[in-house]
C-alpha cells in the first residue's frame, strides 16, 4: 500500500468508543480496556475447552478455539499495522470475536440451529451469540459494557464469507437489532481486516492439523495453493498478510490480489471437501446430536416439572442440575429484564459450555453414580446377590 494513502474510519470516534454505560478513560485506552474485559470474562476462559475443528484433542499441538482466536487476533493486529490501522482496536475484536461458539465448534453450532428452529427461535449463529455475551450474558446478565467499535466487528466478523473485498459500512446502527450474519457488514476498517484474518488463520492451521491427525495426506493441497500461497501454514499466513497489505486501499476496501484470492477459493473448497464434509466430521455430527438434545431435554424436563423449587434439582445428585437451579436463581431477574421471558435461557446455558463439560454432564444424566453409591454402602448389597 502507498504510504501517503491513508485509512480513516468514517465513524466519529465518540460513536466508535460510545458505551452503554459510562466510564471514566484510563491509562489503557478504550479499546485496549476492551480486551482486558474479554480477557477476563467466563466465556473466554471457556475456549481453551471448545473445539475448533477437530474435537477434544489429546494431542496438544492440535488447534483449539482459544489458540484460533489468539491468532486471529496477532493476524489482524499485524495487518493493521502495515496498513497504519488501530491495532488495539483489531486485537480486542479478534480476542472477542468466536466468544459466542457453542461446544464442538461448527458442528454444534449446525445442531443448536436447528434444535432451536424446530422451537419457534430464528437459528443460532456463533457471530451474533457473541455479541449477545458481550451485551447481556456476561458478569452474570450486566455483559462487559465494551465499546461500539468492538461490539460491532464481534457481529460482523463472519469468517465463513469469503469476498475479495470488502469496504466498511461507515454507519451506526443498532446492534441488537441485526438478524442474521448475512446483513452484517463492519463499520470500520479494524473489523473488515479481522473477517480476513479469520479466514487467514484457518485455512492452512486447519490443513496442518488434519494432516498430523493423518485425516489427509501431507502436500495434498492443490497445486495453485503451493504455487501461490505456500505448502505450510506459515507461508500461507506470510502471503496472506503481506498480500492483504499490499491490494488494500482506502478507495477500494480491504482486499487479496485476484491471483491470490483464486488460490483462497481453492484452498477453501479442498479443506470444506477433504476436512470439515469428511466422514470423521460428519460421524461427529450424529454423535453430537443425540448428546446435545441428551442435555437439552433432561434440562427442559427439569425446568418443566420444578421451575424454580430448589430442592428437586438437589434430588438429582448430579452437577449439571444443581449448577442449573443455580443459573436459573441468578439470571431469572436479568432474563426478564433484557428478554421478557426464559425463553432461551437452556439453549443459551448450553451454548456455553465447553467441550468437555458437556460430555461430563452427558455422562451425569447417564450414569447416576449416586444410586451406585447407596447400593455399595449395604454390605449386603456389594458382597452377596441374596437378601
Amino acid at each position: 500500500m502507498d504510504g501517503t494513502r491513508r485509512f480513516q474510519n468514517g465513524l466519529p470516534r465518540e460513536v466508535l468508543e460510545a458505551r452503554s454505560v459510562r466510564r471514566h478513560t484510563d491509562v489503557r485506552g478504550e479499546f485496549y480496556r476492551d480486551t482486558t474485559a474479554i480477557i477476563h470474562s467466563s466465556a473466554f476462559r471457556r475456549l481453551k475447552h471448545k473445539t475448533q475443528v477437530f474435537f477434544a484433542p489429546s494431542n496438544d499441538h492440535i488447534c483449539t478455539r482459544m489458540e484460533h482466536v489468539l491468532h486471529v487476533a496477532s493476524i489482524a493486529t499485524a495487518v493493521c499495522r502495515g496498513l497504519g490501522l488501530d491495532t488495539e482496536l483489531a486485537w480486542a475484536i479478534g480476542m472477542g470475536h468466536d466468544l459466542g461458539h457453542t461446544p464442538f465448534g461448527h458442528v454444534g453450532e449446525r445442531i443448536l440451529a436447528s434444535m432451536m428452529a424446530e422451537r419457534g427461535f430464528e437459528g443460532f449463529e456463533h457471530e451474533l451469540n457473541s455479541l449477545r455475551i458481550v451485551d447481556f450474558l456476561a458478569e452474570h446478565g450486566k455483559g462487559l459494557n465494551l465499546t461500539y467499535a468492538v461490539r460491532d466487528g464481534i457481529a460482523c466478523h463472519n469468517g465463513e464469507r469469503f469476498e475479495r473485498v470488502l469496504m466498511p459500512r461507515f454507519a451506526q446502527r443498532d446492534l441488537s437489532l441485526l438478524a442474521s450474519r448475512t446483513e452484517a457488514v463492519p463499520a470500520t476498517w479494524e473489523a473488515a481486516v479481522v473477517r480476513f484474518s479469520d479466514q487467514i488463520a484457518y485455512l492452512g492451521r486447519d490443513y496442518e492439523d488434519a494432516c498430523r491427525l493423518s485425516i489427509i495426506e501431507a502436500k495434498s493441497i492443490p497445486q495453485i495453493v503451493v504455487e501461490r500461497l505456500g505448502s505450510k501454514n506459515a507461508s500461507i499466513i506470510d502471503t496472506l498478510v503481506n498480500d492483504l497489505i499490499d491490494s488494500s486501499s482506502p478507495e477500494c476496501g480491504v482486499a487479496f490480489s485476484e491471483p491470490v484470492f483464486e488460490a483462497v477459493l481453492a484452498m477453501k473448497e479442498y479443506n470444506y471437501r477433504s476436512i470439515y464434509l469428511s466422514p470423521m466430521l460428519e460421524g461427529y455430527s450424529k454423535y453430537f446430536t443425540r448428546l446435545l438434545r441428551l442435555i437439552v431435554d433432561y434440562l427442559q424436563g427439569l425446568f418443566d416439572q420444578f421451575g424454580f423449587e430448589e430442592k428437586p434439582y438437589q434430588e438429582e445428585k448430579n452437577m449439571l442440575a444443581v449448577g442449573f437451579m443455580l443459573h436459573l436463581k441468578e439470571m431469572r431477574e436479568p432474563y426478564l429484564r433484557h428478554d421478557g421471558n426464559l425463553d432461551r435461557i437452556i439453549f443459551d446455558y448450553v451454548a456455553g459450555m465447553s467441550d468437555n463439560f458437556c460430555l461430563d454432564c452427558a455422562n451425569e444424566i447417564l450414569k447416576p453414580d449416586h444410586l451406585n453409591e447407596r447400593i455399595e454402602q449395604s454390605i449386603t448389597g456389594k458382597w452377596f446377590d441374596v437378601k
